[in-house]
């Protein structure tokens, strides 16, 4: 580097160097964040996946395993239990049951249905089971699907899940949708001050048992979203080497290539 091309290094040089450097190191860091978010769902996953070929609770151990949680419910406590598949035997309760709106499986619109299990035990308890999904009435959106259930006992098997997912919803109110069964959302909690139902703080989605109702469960598999952070992680890290590509050429290589260009006196 020769004398000439030291006085060309001015303040307007040294702050654009700085600005350069720090979002490299800004995005960098970002980038090694995702990564380790990306280590951490992996390990979630695989106690995920270790949970679900686990051999199925039976009801009681189900129970038991819930009242050994303390506290106020949330999906924390309830994670010991969550994915786990469960055996469940009782009665529905076909009054309970409720349609959540704009579902999709396979690709078409509809209705999840969840009905409400009273256990056969001496509790007493109800689980919201998420049974499965139908198609929906375009024509009258209002239209409730007709759904077969059975007033025999009956055995299902399911995964435990910790509430139904939740879509958008404008009005939050809740005071209209109390009066339909098609309903965007469920609080469980909320759901069972309303009907007077002893409903357990979490879901079950069923995947086998009481076949003949003609609803689909082909249910995602569960994801805990570990290529999301990846993807988040290349784009950190692309960002961070195009900074450092575009300092490269305008800062160093054209400032000592313009020069050599410029023609002899």
């Amino acid at each position: 580097m020769n004398t000439n091309s030291l006085r060309a290094f001015g303040w307007r040089f040294w702050i654009i160097t700085m600005a350069a450097l720090a979002t490299m190191a800004v995005t960098a860091s970002l980038g090694r964040w995702q990564l380790s978010r990306a280590a951490q769902k992996e390990a979630l996953q695989q106690a995920m996946d270790r949970r679900m070929h686990e051999p199925p609770l039976e009801a009681g151990q189900f129970l038991a395993g819930l009242q050994a949680l303390s506290g106020p419910l949330d999906d924390a406590q309830v994670d010991p239990l969550l994915h786990r598949q469960v055996r469940l035997a009782g009665h529905w309760v076909p009054d309970g049951t409720i349609y959540l709106d704009n579902r999709q499986m396979n690709g078409r619109q509809g209705f999840f249905v969840m009905t409400p299990l009273r256990l056969n035990d001496a509790s007493g308890a109800v689980v919201m089971v998420q049974r499965g999904w139908v198609p929906r009435n375009f024509e009258d959106r209002t239209k409730i699907p007709q759904v077969r259930t059975a007033a025999d006992e009956v055995r299902i098997l399911g995964r435990v899940a910790a509430r139904p997912a939740r879509l958008y919803e404008f009005d939050t109110s809740g005071n209209d949708a109390r009066a339909s069964r098609i309903r965007q959302n469920l609080d469980l909690a909320t759901y069972g001050a309303e009907t007077g139902l002893p409903i357990l703080p979490l879901s079950v989605v069923q995947t086998a048992g009481d076949t003949d109702d003609g609803m689909l469960r082909d249910w995602p598999a569960v994801d805990a979203g570990v290529d999301k952070h990846y993807g988040y992680a290349f784009q950190w890290f692309g960002l961070c080497s195009l900074v450092a590509i575009l300092y490269v050429w305008f800062q160093l290589i054209r400032r000592f290539l313009r020069p050599r260009r410029q023609p002899s006196a």
